[in-house]
């Protein structure tokens, strides 16, 4: 499955694939920790064992002061075999004494001490020092011995070094152990990690824009990977749903197309099929008119709801007093109105200024009042309201219409919807399907919503919430 996604990407090389280079990301993270882990580990032993030494050497330089203080001059011969023995015992590490004078000149020293190389200069007591491959802590006494003020007592560092040497050999295996299986370990783990990014390259070259039912298999470990596929399943549920309403919208277009064109095709064909007079030539002309005018329209519904779904940038929208636009609207409404016996009129109108475009919303102004004059009968009312309530306004349509049942509220949005209930049996009253579509989308577009409530017989009312202009807003602030 992976070798046939591979194929199909243009990565040229395999040290650019993004397994390769998360092996050597995970392979460089894991040798540089081991790395430092053991050469941090090998100090500290070698701190520890110096440390160790340091300790035995300063006890026993207090022990071999102690038995100098308490030896009389007539016993130095004796105290020397004493330590000559110590020294004896503790061949194996090196060790041995030396007294000096106050001078700093060797009095005496066992028989194994170090060779006469030239001596440190030891500044201060019971501070242990490396020096030419020994360890040495010297210590004042005050000696019955004649002569003797300080003792030196040192030991070689050779069997410390014989440790760390095999120290330094397993840290050099352990290395190497690190350096032949981290570079494995980790294209392994590089392999488990890009196995969804696989899936998704294998899956995304296999889909279409008519076959969009194929998903991500979700591992169920709540990883990274995990999310990444959910959010490409959730992507390709929105692209599958934005293309079946795409579909259901053309579909629906060429339906309501084609039935003017076929009136406009029939009129034409009756007219060339023989002989009219021109009062039936202006007849049909007439009717010709007539269907135009209606296919014009819907194309131009088509053409605003194609500009509203595109999203205008922010950046593209103007300052709008929503007020003056509603007072404009109703007052060219109030002739239809009149026209219908339906009584028009505006209710409570707040100042409010809100950013967008004033002709997509002088459209939504227009076909709520279109549709509340419509299917309002006659002696009934119609009363616009702009209200705000900062940081948003809202814009109330109401009728005393026949009302909308609950079960048709839930699709009025849908493009193409036609009610069946009582509204639409008003006499004259027809349309596309498009005006609520084409408001909501609009809405939409400007960042407020839109809302529907009705009740049969009792009337309509749509509400729609946009948020306030940021100078009316720190107004009404103010």
């Amino acid at each position: 499955m992976h070798g046939s996604a591979n194929k199909r990407q243009p990565i040229g090389s395999v040290w650019r694939t993004l397994r390769f280079r998360l092996a050597v990301w995970n392979a460089a993270a894991v040798i540089i920790t081991a790395l430092v882990t053991l050469v941090g580990l090998r100090q500290g032993v070698s701190w520890a064992l110096v440390r160790e030494l340091d300790q035995v050497l300063l006890d026993d330089a207090q022990d071999v002061g102690l038995m100098i203080q308490e030896t009389p001059t007539d016993q130095a011969t004796e105290l020397q075999g004493n330590l000559n023995r110590m020294a004896e015992s503790h061949e194996h590490h090196g060790w041995y004494v030396k007294l000096f004078d106050a001078d700093a000149n060797e009095v005496w020293a066992t028989k194994n001490a170090r060779p006469n190389l030239p001596r440190p200069n030891i500044q201060r007591e019971r501070s242990p020092i490396t020096f030419d491959g020994y360890r040495i802590v010297q210590s004042r006494v005050d000696a019955a011995i004649s002569n003797v003020k300080y003792i030196r007592v040192g030991a070689t560092l050779d069997q410390i070094n014989e440790d760390m040497a095999r120290i330094d050999r397993w840290v050099l295996l352990a290395a190497g152990a690190v350096l032949l299986t981290a570079p494995l370990c980790g294209y392994w783990l590089a392999s488990r990690a890009a196995e969804t990014v696989g899936e998704i390259i294998t899956t995304a070259s296999r889909l279409r824009p008519s076959h969009l039912e194929e998903r991500l298999s979700i591992r169920g470990t709540g990883d990274e990977l995990d999310l990444l596929a959910e959010t490409i399943n959730s992507l390709l549920d929105r692209i599958a749903a934005y293309l079946n309403v795409k579909r259901d919208f053309l579909a629906n277009a060429a339906h309501e197309l084609r039935t003017p064109l076929a009136a406009i095709r029939s009129s034409v064909e009756v007219a060339l099929n023989g002989e009219r007079s021109p009062e039936e030539y202006e007849e049909l002309m007439v009717d010709v008119i007539e269907e135009c005018g209606a296919l014009e329209a819907l194309v131009n519904q088509l053409l605003l709801l194609s500009e509203t779904e595109a999203e205008l940038p922010a950046t593209k929208f103007e300052q709008v007093d929503l007020n003056e636009l509603t007072l404009k609207a109703v007052d060219m409404f109030s002739g239809v109105a009149e026209a219908r016996g339906v009584k028009l009129r505006a209710g409570r109108i707040d100042y409010a200024a809100v950013n967008g475009n004033r002709g997509h919303l002088r459209q939504v102004l227009n076909n709520l009042l279109d549709n509340a004059v419509k299917y309002t009968p006659g002696g009934g009312d119609v009363s616009v309201e702009v209200v705000v309530d900062a940081p948003f306004v809202r814009l109330r349509v109401a009728d005393t219409g026949a009302g909308i049942s609950a079960e048709e509220q839930q699709h009025i949005f849908q493009r193409f919807f036609r009610a069946e209930s009582a509204r639409t049996r008003s006499p004259g009253v027809g349309g596309t399907g498009l005006g609520l579509s084409i408001c909501q989308s609009v809405v939409h577009n400007h960042g407020g919503e839109i809302d529907c409530e009705s009740n049969v017989d009792h009337g309509t009312t749509f509400t729609v919430t946009l948020p306030l202009a940021e100078v009316e807003s720190a107004a009404a602030n103010n």
